[in-house]
């Protein structure tokens, strides 16, 4: 019986999992989907757009 106290805690670890992620698959999208999407798009555009300057200093 000692492999059954043993196996308890990951089985249970994996069910909670699962619909763990079950749930997040299934609240993607919705409503806000294509709010949420052009935020990131417009984000991402900033940040390849944006000045690259590298700061560095001068060591004497």
């Amino acid at each position: 019986m000692d492999y059954v106290s043993a196996l308890v805690p990951p089985v249970v670890m994996a069910i909670f999992f699962i619909g763990l992620v079950r749930v997040i698959v299934k609240t993607q999208g919705g409503a806000a989907k294509s709010k949420e999407d052009a935020a990131v798009d417009a984000a991402f555009a900033r940040a390849e757009s944006g000045p690259r300057t590298e700061h560095t200093t001068a060591r004497d």
